[in-house]
């Protein structure tokens, strides 16, 4: 069974040391997020996902839910409940939720850090919650006065929890396709009808209430993208005025079998004539939609960053004790019958990937939260503006690289223990089962890749390259005599170089073949994770640097940024290389030889 311990000092140097967390706070009117406040949240956060639900995380994925044909019911594994009720005890749901819905006013730079502990602790538990936060934050910007005031209150404290409904069985990625009907009744609310599947959380056992928002097409509504809307449709009746009536027509159709997070309820959802009612304008569901998609792109990021920390830690405590072999230069603890196997360099190549790339993907993550504080909070339009820009740009990114690299750090950490990693008992297998879903929900690693590629660079023309192209720029400008980063200076500088031509060169001969486009995406996707990652890592040592953490933190950010530099940064030599070879060798062969 795989243990899991808060990575709290790390943690805080990311948000306060690299982030500047506590300025931040203050230049936006937080007040009450003072470093006192934000580390007491840390450590109670730690306390309750490694002693609540670590624990529970085995038991989810051998037990998983079970579902009652007869009655639609979904019940979860055995203390998954109960720790819920913990969960909204202390005021979790309502963390970084606005207070005068009840929610605690915190940043939402100050909630990732207890997203990231969630998720490493059990990411099957942390999905039931999940959702409810994007669906606080499609009706604070959305909805009408009397949906926020009947149902935020609720979703903030935790009583009720949401979804998001939007793929349908012959509809996954293209939304323009799907048949759910909404037909209009005469007090006002309309009558959802379809089947969702692939619906996280739909029916559980946690909260009396359900709250279901749904895409769904008006009987006016013109084809394709352009004619969806997006409706609340709680499970049980609630009316305009909050009293809660009998169960609605919705359904739980079955629960899917899954290759994990099998503590997760992943439904088949079924309405029938069920009563809604119209988020926003008509035939404007998508902009409510990206609200959603948005927020929760960013929180399956810190899905893969959190796995990956869990499996790093086991793999890293197992490389210590497990005794295998002598080093090649000769025995290191000539006092044991072997040595421990972190000496070998195969070992410490897979364990310094880990290192890397979670440490280095925690600053990038945790930056996009800060940048959704700036775009809601900074009084400054221009501020707001770049920061709204890079926003966009970067969530892609932070979707893709974390979950990606979670696979791989999750694969790296099985890796490690052997024969031992691939049973069940040390429970590193469970983990790598876990992590191959966040690369798929909420847009698989290809649509996250042609949203950076297609919408921010072609449609936007680059505006958010631009602003993280500038960060690099002053970075560099600014530690040019800075000795603890010289060396990363030079290596950064004409990466950025090559991004801004690599992202040119594609653009132009995307004007003469659109398939140009699409055969860049995901090469260039994760050029841009690696280069940004490099920055990441440039600026955390210079943070390190300056710091008063011991020497020897100082060293391991050094060390490990020199490794990463050395290391995992060519990568991008295949990337740039497959980006400018153009769309020819993928596009040439005739689909129907494939198999010739």
């Amino acid at each position: 069974m795989t243990a899991y311990k808060a990575p709290l000092s790390d943690i805080r140097f990311v948000l306060f040391d690299v982030l500047g967390a506590e300025t931040l706070f203050a230049r936006l009117g937080f007040t009450e997020a003072t470093r006192d406040v934000v580390d007491a949240v840390l450590e109670e956060g730690a306390r309750f996902t490694e002693t609540v639900l670590a624990p529970l995380n085995r038991t989810g994925d051998s037990v998983g839910c079970s579902y009652d044909k007869a009655s639609g019911d979904v019940a979860t594994p055995p203390g998954f409940k109960q720790a819920y009720a913990q969960y909204v005890d202390g005021g979790w749901s309502g963390l970084v939720s606005p207070v005068e819905f009840g929610g605690q006013g915190l940043p939402h730079t100050a909630g990732v850090p207890l997203k990231e502990m969630i998720d490493a602790a059990n990411l099957a538990w942390g999905n039931f919650p999940l959702l409810s936060h994007g669906a606080t934050e499609a009706l604070l910007q959305h909805g009408e006065d009397w949906q926020r005031e009947v149902f935020l209150g609720h979703l903030i404290d935790g009583s009720w929890t949401g979804t998001m409904c939007l793929t349908e069985p012959h509809s996954g990625t293209d939304l323009g396709l799907l048949k759910t009907r909404a037909v209009p009744n005469a007090d006002g609310s309309h009558s959802i009808s379809g089947t969702k599947i692939f619906i996280t959380a739909g029916e559980h056992d946690f909260t009396e209430n359900i709250v279901h928002l749904v895409l769904a097409r008006l009987p006016d509504a013109p084809a394709g993208s352009k004619g969806i809307s997006m409706f609340i449709v709680p499970k049980m009746r609630v009316a305009r005025d909050g009293a809660m009536g009998e169960r609605n027509a919705v359904r739980c159709g079955a629960i899917e079998h899954k290759m994990g997070i099998h503590g997760s309820a992943t439904c088949v959802i079924n309405f029938d004539d069920a009563q809604g009612y119209l988020i926003g304008e008509p035939h404007k569901g998508l902009l409510a939609m990206f609200t959603m998609m948005n927020t929760a792109r960013l929180a399956v990021g810190l899905q893969g960053l959190g796995l990956s920390d869990r499996a790093y830690q086991n793999a890293l405590r197992y490389s210590r004790d497990r005794l295998q072999m002598r080093s090649l230069t000769g025995a290191k603890f000539p006092n044991k019958p072997a040595d421990p196997i972190i000496v070998h360099p195969d070992v410490r190549r897979m364990l310094l990937t880990c290192k890397a790339l979670i440490e280095g993907g925690r600053a990038m993550g945790y930056h996009g939260a800060s940048l959704v504080d700036i775009v809601e909070h900074s009084d400054d339009a221009e501020e707001r503006a770049q920061a709204d820009a890079l926003l966009g740009f970067v969530t892609p990114i932070v979707k893709a690289c974390l979950t990606e690299w979670g696979v791989e750090c999750t694969y790296h950490a099985l890796q490690c223990f052997g024969g031992h990693g691939y049973i069940a008992e040390h429970g590193m297998e469970q983990l790598a089962r876990d992590a191959r879903i966040t690369t798929l929900y909420e847009g698989t690693t290809g649509i996250q890749a042609l949203d950076l590629m297609g919408r921010k660079i072609m449609q936007q023309q680059g505006a958010g390259l631009r602003v993280f192209l500038g960060m690099i720029e002053r970075f560099c400008n600014d530690n040019a005599d800075n000795e603890s980063v010289a060396q990363f200076i030079e290596p950064l500088r004409q990466k950025a170089d090559e991004w801004q031509r690599l992202t040119m060169q594609v653009g132009q001969r995307a004007a003469g073949n659109a398939d140009e486009v699409g055969a860049a995406a995901y090469d260039y996707l994760f050029y841009s994770g690696y280069v940004a990652l490099a920055y990441w890592w440039a600026r955390s040592v210079a943070a390190a640097e300056s710091s008063s953490h011991s020497e020897a933190f100082k060293a391991a950010k050094r060390e490990t940024a020199r490794f990463y530099f050395d290391r995992i940064l060519p990568r991008t030599l295949t990337h740039a290389a497959a980006i400018t070879s153009g769309a020819d060798s993928l596009m040439s062969l005739e689909a129907d030889r494939f198999d010739a």
